[in-house]
This record gives C-alpha cells, sequence and structure tokens, in this order.
C-alpha cells in the first residue's frame, strides 16, 4: 500500500519513508504508563489520608470552649439557634440526670465528651436543647 493513493479519499497518500510513521501508533511502553497511574493513585491516596488525618485530630481549646459557652445565650436571646433532635435527646437525658453514651457531666459544671461539638457545653445549658444547637453551631464555626 505504500507509495501509492490509499483507498478511501479521506486517507493521506502514504509514501516514501513515512509510510511507517503514518501507519503505525507510537509505541508506548505498558510497564511506565501504569506506574505512572500507580504514582498518581497512591498521591491521591497520600492526600485524602493527610487531610482526614488533619480534620479528624483537632480538639476545641479553652479559648473556644469559653467563647461558645458565652455566644450561646445571646443566639438564644436573638433565635438564631434551632434545636436538632439530637440535641433535644440530649437535653432530655441531662435534666433527667441519665446518662448519656455520648456526653458526661464533669464535676467542672461542663460536659465532657468525644464529640468536640459538646464538648466543654456548660452543663446549666447542657439542659437546653437550643443552647446545644447553638454552643454546636458556634463550635461548627470554629472548625470543630
Amino acid at each position: 500500500m505504500c507509495g501509492a493513493e490509499l483507498g478511501d479519499a479521506t486517507q493521506r497518500f502514504c509514501g516514501g519513508d513515512t509510510c511507517d510513521r503514518v501507519l503505525t501508533p507510537p509505541a508506548r511502553p505498558a510497564a511506565a504508563v501504569w506506574l505512572g497511574r500507580a504514582l498518581v493513585v497512591a498521591l491521591a491516596l497520600l492526600a485524602s489520608l493527610a487531610i482526614a488525618g488533619a480534620a479528624h485530630g483537632q480538639v476545641p481549646t479553652a479559648a473556644d470552649i469559653a467563647a461558645c459557652n458565652e455566644e450561646a445565650p445571646r443566639a438564644i436571646k436573638t433565635g438564631s439557634a434551632s434545636a436538632t433532635s439530637g440535641d433535644q435527646a440530649r437535653a432530655d437525658s441531662a435534666r433527667n440526670g441519665a446518662p448519656t453514651t455520648t456526653a458526661t457531666a464533669a464535676p467542672t459544671g461542663r460536659v465532657e465528651s468525644s464529640d468536640p461539638q459538646i464538648h466543654g457545653m456548660q452543663r446549666a445549658g447542657a439542659i437546653n436543647a437550643t443552647y446545644q444547637a447553638a454552643y454546636r453551631s458556634c463550635m461548627r464555626r470554629k472548625g470543630f
């Protein structure tokens, strides 16, 4: 076929030493392609683990806790906080004095919890679902 016009009018004339370059695709080493793909996947996995680890390990500071305990009553007065069913359930448990699986009252008068959004909440506020909602909203804005 080389050296003559090809059968289809859409194909180009193939002749001389360019015939091999036109008809055969460039050779790509398969190992290099797979190595590149594996590298991209590994970097994506590493980046996602680094981001998840950094976000999961944050703990509220005493300043964060104090600021949110001060802000929560103001949010209740302005009506900018609305309680969820979870807030209501925790407030009911706190009012009844029943221990919950996620939070306990500390001797300091604050709630100790593995949930950073309610950890450090004032015990007096823990019985109010709207206070809990305002406190949790404040903690979310601070990145917890």
